[in-house]
């Protein structure tokens, strides 16, 4: 039983904190100390102190960095931080505690004093380097980093790329991680004191005083009683949704995560009724609206959410993509359109394979990256479709190429392939504006028909524009609004380039967001919105009837949708379902332990298999709990399907069976 179930809120902070405070009181007691010498019991703890307080200081600067993303914080939500803070130190320093059974004599030698000194600041260190990272990164994540941050950083060179852009652009952490460290010194000489040469030794008094400081440390490390220690996903429950990322330190959840890669399994349903109520093997049904061959061209945009696109969001009195809005105006467009995560490397599966990212780790980068799965280049291939993959990224770059080896594709054409550095971005890669237009040549030397993606990436952070272009780029109260307007204005060139090639009269567009930008937007920040991206599909003959579509389109119903559009007849694994298929529209996303189901009129947040939030979609306000009361049956009818999706995703993903037979 955790802690914070086991005890009121108030009773656990209570008792615990007593305890602590109870052994400085001790270790203060002089007598107390003389007789079992033991003042290393005292420092020790003032260590664990300082860290805390540490912590405590980034989570209020955490906070306001970021309030816009919480909602309804209270003395509570500051005291479950408080709870994980002190569960976080204890982890950290449980080696250093078990070095304090060392006999005494060797605690006076001037390397283990040395040592002690470096070891508190070592951890110091990490966890502020740590906790540092996400005062800028959750604004992109909006989460709390995971172990999966290094396998990510780690493929191709984007961290050598970015280090220097980094370095000095947030100049201002590299500021407050020396203040801290000269405070931390500061009072580091102020309450730790020197432990004199002890003359007596009291063998039995400091194993007892040691193991029970031992068990203390282990049992707030551990934060409950149980089999299984407290994890991330166990702050859902102590908080709203929203602000398990500020009640979490990215110290804990980085220990938490790694080495634990994979998923679960889970058994809600017996797997045939499971099946009965989702079942991702699917089968196409030819909408017979295109012509047979017809091509397909994907374009990904970096970091466009609905927030900066006027079509989407009446309440913009500024356009910052005029180009796709007209795009808009002559395609299927769907005005509710999600994302099925917040990185691109959780986008792309959703996009090309119907697989989403339920897990802590990407799907991409998680051990279930080499598993058989569908895609669109491999079921295409088998009736004729040659396919490419082109990113102007330098070619490693969020491990793409890899991907796109894997699920089928012939080509990749990257930084490398372009061939020309005098347009690159000096970050990223080449700028959009020079490789969308390359891109549209190179497709026509494909075979036909031919099946394309093309992952845009100017419209990333640090949000560069061009000399050429920066008096022309309508600006506005982000800083990625600029590079969004640069971003429309290159995929403008892409489409005049693609108007002169012969392929285009024959093509299906579907242009899709990979993911939302950071926001400071109260509305856009909430979990109902930070989701929301353009999707459309165009095609020039304008055999797709044009219009706004109000119905849920999730990344995951991108590949079904194009099948039946092709008129191919085949079955194939998938988590979306057609847009020309009855089914219910839905989406369905996964954050620091928790899963967001999408569904008309509501959203449900989900975790430790029950719902613990209900959202109006409308609005993006929290249902009441009147609301949720009156409902029983939609949230029943949510959760029934949520948990058949989750339990098949999992046991699949775990059995490699994520294609169809």
């Amino acid at each position: 039983m955790n802690f914070i179930q086991n005890y009121s809120f108030i009773r656990f902070e209570t008792v615990y904190t007593a305890r602590i405070f109870a052994i400085f009181e001790l270790s203060m007691n002089n007598n107390w100390l003389i007789r079992f010498k033991a003042p290393h019991v005292r420092n020790f703890w003032w260590m664990l102190l300082l860290t805390v307080f540490v912590l405590t200081i980034l989570r209020v600067i955490f906070f306001f960095l970021h309030k816009n993303a919480f909602a309804a914080v209270g003395f509570k939500d500051w005291g479950v931080g408080f709870v994980f803070d002190w569960i976080t130190v204890c982890i950290f320093f449980l080696p250093f505690a078990l070095l304090h059974f060392l006999p005494i004599f060797q605690r006076n030698n001037r390397i283990y004093r040395i040592w002690s000194i470096a070891y508190f600041f070592a951890v110091n260190i990490v966890l502020l380097l740590l906790n540092l990272i996400d005062l800028e990164y959750f604004k992109f994540t909006s989460k709390r980093s995971t172990a999966d941050l290094f396998a990510i950083t780690s493929a191709g060179s984007d961290i050598k790329q970015l280090l220097g852009t980094f370095l000095i652009e947030f100049w201002w952490m590299w500021v407050l991680l020396v203040l801290f460290l000269f405070s931390l010194r500061w009072a580091y000489k102020k309450v730790i004191r020197r432990e004199e040469p002890m003359k007596k030794v009291h063998i039995l008094p400091h194993f007892v005083l040691m193991l029970f400081n031992v068990l203390v440390v282990i049992s707030i490390g551990r934060g409950s009683w149980g089999l299984r220690p407290i994890g991330t996903i166990e702050a859902a429950q102590y908080t709203q949704a929203s602000n398990t990322a500020l009640v979490l330190n990215t110290g804990f959840t980085m220990v938490k995560s790694y080495g634990k890669e994979g998923v679960e399994p889970i058994k809600y349903y017996s797997t045939a009724k499971a099946t009965a109520i989702f079942n991702p093997i699917r089968s196409t049904k030819p909408a017979n609206i295109l012509p047979e061959k017809t091509n397909v061209v994907i374009i990904m945009l970096e970091s466009f959410g609905n927030e900066w696109m006027a079509f989407n969001n009446k309440e913009l009195k500024t356009s910052f993509t005029p180009f796709l809005d007209s795009l808009a105006g002559e395609s299927i467009n769907f005005q509710n359109g999600y994302a099925n995560g917040k990185k691109s490397i959780e986008a792309v599966p959703s996009i090309i394979s119907s697989l989403p990212s339920l897990m802590d780790n990407p799907y991409i980068s998680s051990p279930y990256g080499n598993n058989a799965m569908e895609s669109l280049p491999d079921i295409l291939k088998k009736v004729g479709y040659s396919s490419a993959f082109y990113h102007g990224a330098t070619n490693g770059s969020m491990r793409f190429d890899g991907y796109a080896a894997q699920a089928g594709f012939d080509n990749y054409f990257g930084r490398t392939e372009y061939n020309n550095d005098q347009h690159f971005d000096k970050t990223w890669g080449i700028l959009d504006e020079y490789f969308n237009p390359w891109a549209a040549k190179k497709m026509s030397e494909m075979k036909a028909p031919f099946f394309a993606t093309l992952f845009t990436l100017s419209s990333h952070h640090p949000y560069f524009i061009p000399e050429n272009r920066r008096k022309q780029t309508i600006y506005g109260p982000e800083p990625i609004c600029g590079s969004i307007n640069y971003g429309d204005f290159a995929l403008r060139n892409f489409f005049e380039e693609a108007k002169k090639q012969p392929w285009y009269d024959k093509t299906l567009f579907v242009i899709c967001a990979d993911h939302t930008p950071s926001t400071s937007s109260p509305l856009y920040s909430q979990r109902s919105k930070i989701y929301s991206i353009p999707i459309l599909f165009f095609h020039p003959s304008g055999k797709l009837a044009k219009g706004n579509k109000k119905e849920i389109f999730q990344q995951l119903d991108i590949m079904p949708t194009i099948l039946d559009l092709l008129n191919i007849k085949t079955n194939y694994y998938a988590f979306g379902n057609s847009y020309y298929q009855e089914g219910p529209r839905e989406a369905i996303t996964y954050l620091e332990g928790i899963y967001s189901y999408f569904r008309a009129p509501s959203m449900m947040e989900f975790t430790a298999g029950k719902t613990q939030n209900m959202y109006n979609l409308d609005g993006g306000s929290y249902w009441t709990q009147e609301n949720m009361a009156n409902d029983p049956k939609q949230i029943s009818k949510m959760e029934k399907r949520l948990k058949a999706i989750t339990q098949r995703y999992n046991n699949d993903l775990i059995k490699n069976q994520t294609k169809a037979k």
